[in-house]
């Protein structure tokens, strides 16, 4: 129960996160937490209370954060009800983790490495610590994480080498880590089906959007966790 609590929080604030993100990226990590903290101010008290569209602009960022909220603090029950009480901490991360993720991308097509290099290591340490989505022992479980993480890297590179001719930027460089970060969570045996997906899903939002491009990452996003409560059932 605490962690519904817990996935609320950091649901609600995934809004306010990536619109930190997009103010201040390109950053180290070290100025990203400054500024995540410390944000600079442009609007002044006085314009706050007078003006209409920013109050406006704010009842909107208010009602995006509490979907986001609902989102995440569902994503991480519901995933409580599959998993081992153990696995439960790590899982909530990795959901928290892919949202923001998915968020910032979608508000600045930019996957940075200050999120998608710490799930990578926190998933390879999930691996190791907790045996993984798979439940190997602990020595088996940290080389499939490497491998899933090897293999989410490597795939989508040889892919890309067939289809740069006619789509040059078929994976972008944050997807590419974003998917070789999901892989150390997934491993080896579920890393194809989530790329696969996630290709299937982008072709059906382009589709439906009528467009050829656009952000990859929330594909990533939705394709592992569907993965993610497969494997678990």
């Amino acid at each position: 129960m605490p962690y519904i609590f817990i996935g609320f929080a950091f649901g609600f604030a995934i809004p306010y996160l990536a619109r930190r993100f997009s103010k201040f990226m390109p950053a180290t990590f070290a100025c990203a937490l400054y500024r995540i903290f410390r944000p600079n101010k442009t609007v002044s008290k006085e314009k706050r209370k007078t003006n209409h569209k920013y109050n406006l602009l704010c009842h909107r960022y208010f009602m995006r954060s509490l979907g986001w909220g609902i989102i995440t603090a569902a994503t991480i029950y519901l995933a409580s009800l599959v998993l081992p009480e153990n696995e439960t901490p790590w899982i909530a991360f990795f959901i928290i983790m892919l949202y923001t993720l998915m968020e910032i991308d979608k508000r600045m097509l930019l996957l940075p490495d200050i999120l998608t290099v710490p799930l990578l290591i926190v998933g390879f340490s999930y691996a190791v610590f907790a045996g993984g989505m798979l439940g190997y022992e602990p020595a088996a479980s940290a080389a499939n994480s490497a491998l899933g993480a090897a293999a989410g890297y490597v795939i989508p590179v040889i892919a890309s080498l067939f289809l740069i001719k006619k789509y040059p930027e078929a994976f972008g460089g944050g997807d590419i880590k974003l998917l070789s970060a999901v892989g150390s969570w997934v491993g080896l045996t579920n890393i194809p089906y989530v790329i696969l997906l996630s290709c299937l899903l982008f072709a059906v939002s382009c589709f439906i959007n009528k467009q050829r491009q656009g952000a990859f990452g929330p594909s990533i996003v939705i394709a592992s966790l569907i993965i993610l409560f497969l494997s678990e059932y």
